[in-house]
């Protein structure tokens, strides 16, 4: 018999005496590996308050973060280790049993687990002090977070708020119990469990095929212009609630909806945002804005999109007026980037 015949013949017995090692391999990928521990910790009470004390944990005060500036113009979470954090609690008055209230975020590629913790009770100077950090509201902090650090601090933001307001059960109005992850809630007169929730919100870049549409709100700060948004009724599919808002808001029929990605949202509580893109015909792009929905809209050139896009902070109180656009960090950003992408090929093409 020839060796590649022989081969044949045991290529079924070889798969079958090493198919467990094939299958071990592919479950102890890094991915595979945190998401299993990520659950496990949301599953054991005591193995996640056993990584909480070799873990990390942001501080939040009054769900505002605690930053640490690392490059000029440029900042981080301040993440600190058990010890740490139980040193800071104790030199603000407090005992440190308020670390057994910290919230898991998730893991690090090293299955380090990331905790948040929000220290609202304290005193909001001694421990930016003892920390050499500062508070920074999220939105003003989500243009100087760098990398990965503003998800992972929106999130921990979202947690912290969703557990303030959920302390009771809606059915019975009993108080609710957390388990030590902080990943639910649960009634023991009902047997209900709650967990963290995100409203769905269509947000929404709309083209008529050489400018692409924007809109602001009058909450928003002077100059911000942003993609359009918003909820999705109950009911209603993502396509369904983007031609509804579209039209609502300033009057336009859309047509070829294309998705482009998702993100969570941390305003105004925990916002799950679906993003698009859509086209009107330029012969119908006449817009008719409903004032008490936007203070106004309007629409841009590519010229003027790549002006916006080179402002990388917030103008200041006496700079001349500017239009601005959300942070990079932001789904409407990369809608508004794909966008300038999309007309710089089509350009290309001619």
């Amino acid at each position: 018999m020839s060796q590649s015949s022989m081969s044949a013949l045991l290529r079924p017995l070889r798969i079958l005496l090493f198919a467990g090692h094939y299958n071990l391999t592919r479950c102890c990928s890094s991915f595979v590996s945190r998401m299993r521990h990520i659950n496990n910790l949301k599953a054991n009470d005591a193995a996640c308050y056993s990584a909480l004390q070799n873990g990390q944990i942001l501080l939040f005060h009054r769900l505002v973060p605690l930053l640490q500036c690392s490059d000029p113009g440029s900042f981080k979470p301040v993440a600190l280790g058990y010890s740490e954090v139980q040193s800071v609690l104790e030199s603000a008055g407090s005992d440190g049993s308020l670390l057994k209230e910290s919230i898991l975020i998730g893991c690090s590629e090293k299955n380090q687990a990331q905790f948040c913790l929000d220290v609202g009770e304290l005193d909001q100077a001694a421990i930016a002090e003892k920390c050499k950090g500062t508070f920074v509201e999220l939105r003003k902090a989500f243009f100087l977070l760098a990398g990965a650090d503003a998800p992972v601090v929106a999130k921990a933001q979202a947690l912290l708020r969703w557990h303030q307001i959920n302390k009771f059960c809606g059915a019975t109005g009993q108080p609710t119990q957390r388990n030590q992850a902080g990943s639910q809630r649960s009634c023991s007169s009902s047997s209900i469990i709650y967990y963290p929730k995100m409203s769905p919100v269509v947000i929404v870049l709309v083209s008529d095929g050489k400018r692409c549409l924007l809109g602001r709100q009058s909450s928003f700060p002077p100059g911000l212009y942003s993609a359009l948004a918003g909820f999705c009724d109950m009911g209603e599919t993502l396509e369904e609630a983007l031609y509804r808002e579209v039209a609502e808001e300033v009057g336009l029929e859309v047509q070829n909806i294309a998705y482009s990605s998702s993100q969570h949202w941390p305003f105004p509580h925990s916002s799950f945002m679906l993003a698009c893109h859509a086209t009107v015909s330029p012969a119908h792009s006449q817009l008719n804005v409903d004032h008490s929905e936007l203070e106004d809209a309007r629409w841009f050139t590519e010229e003027a999109i790549t002006c916006a896009l080179q402002v990388k902070a917030p103008p200041r109180r006496n700079d001349p007026p500017t239009v601005w656009l959300p942070p990079k960090h932001a789904v409407a950003h990369r809608l508004i980037t794909e966008w300038r992408e999309g007309q710089q090929r089509s350009r290309d093409k001619e």
